[in-house]
């Protein structure tokens, strides 16, 4: 009978042994689990999306920012900005780049799960309007492009009675992207005239398209047409011409035709400029935040710069060299 008891004995200590054990191992396993994001500012893996207007110029970025440091990596979808926004609300991006801030409407969402929101303007860009080289008329006045816009102006001959007669094909990348949503702000709002507004699918198909029509008018993000280095943007200059463009009646420079040349924009002679943002979604120091603080770092400012737009946190220096003046903005 002893001896049964201690068998047992035995058995039952064997059993607490094992779900002990088996408790332990769960409990590391969920410990594990529950690690969260184990990206840091300068390694790991995120997601994030960007508006595919401001390709060039984020490439850039981030061959630089991989070449630095290369344990991490930016899984990077250049997408429209509508989409991009919405990758951030359904957590599919931890990091977008737009050029717009957050609407309120959209704040919300965070607000309604207690999760702070990264914001900072890194970047000035300008909408650059294109033609077709064997147009002539290649200036406008912000009257013109609101009465292109609008509809009021159908027609190229409206702006130049010597110039062609055709309708204005409107051409634009995406009928979601941001440079449709800017264009129809210009225009009070009123929705396009489907039978001479044309979308494509992206900026290079927008400039392709407006080489091999002559009645075209493109818009796209400047930095497509903008760095000289860059033996894309080289052939792209082969075969459009960057329309230069008179600011609103009182504003700086008014009267006078510029194209969005970066002294230009930074002074304001320019009159399509906008800002863009690179908007975190949560507050947490990780990989997302890192490439913030580098392309809006020294490093990430001077990227900016040769793309073409205006640093947000760099000063500029414009230096008028007929008239011997330096301005710094």
């Amino acid at each position: 009978m002893k001896k049964n008891k201690h068998r047992n004995l035995n058995c039952r200590t064997i059993f607490i042994l094992v779900i002990l054990i088996a408790g332990l191992a769960a409990c590391n396993n969920n410990s594990k689990n529950s690690e969260g994001p184990t990206d840091t500012p300068t390694s790991g893996s995120i997601t994030i999306s960007v508006d595919e207007t401001f390709k060039p110029l984020v490439q850039a970025e981030l061959d630089v920012f991989h070449a630095t440091y290369p344990n991490a990596h930016l899984n990077t979808h250049f997408k429209t900005e509508f989409e991009s926004v919405n990758d951030l609300l359904k957590d599919s991006a931890q990091l977008i780049i737009i050029p717009r801030e957050l609407s309120a409407q959209e704040m919300k969402v965070f607000q309604a799960i207690n999760l702070s929101v990264q914001k900072t303007k890194f970047a000035v860009d300008a909408i650059a309007l294109i033609t077709n080289p064997a147009n002539l008329d290649s200036t406008f006045s912000m009257n013109q492009i609101r009465d292109i816009f609008s509809g009021t102006v159908s027609k190229w001959s409206q702006l130049d009675k010597s110039g062609i007669s055709d309708d204005i094909h409107v051409v634009f990348d995406n009928a979601n992207s941001s440079t449709v949503r800017y264009i129809k702000e210009i225009a009070g709002g009123k929705p396009f005239d489907g039978s001479r507004f044309f979308a494509q699918e992206n900026n290079p198909d927008v400039i392709e398209y407006v080489g091999k029509h002559k009645n075209a008018l493109g818009i796209i993000g400047v930095n497509w047409v903008s760095d000289s280095d860059d033996s894309t943007v080289t052939n792209f200059l082969h075969k459009v011409r960057v329309a230069a463009l008179s600011p609103e009646v009182n504003a700086p420079g008014a009267g006078e035709y510029r194209k969005p040349y970066q002294a230009y924009i930074a002074q304001g002679y320019y009159p399509l400029v906008r800002n863009v943002y690179v908007i975190i979604r949560g507050g947490r120091r990780g990989l997302g935040t890192g490439f913030a603080r580098f392309i809006c770092g020294d490093a990430g400012q001077r990227i900016v710069l040769k793309s073409g737009l205006i640093p947000a946190t760099m000063p500029i220096r414009v230096v008028d060299i007929k008239n011997k003046n330096v301005f710094d903005n």
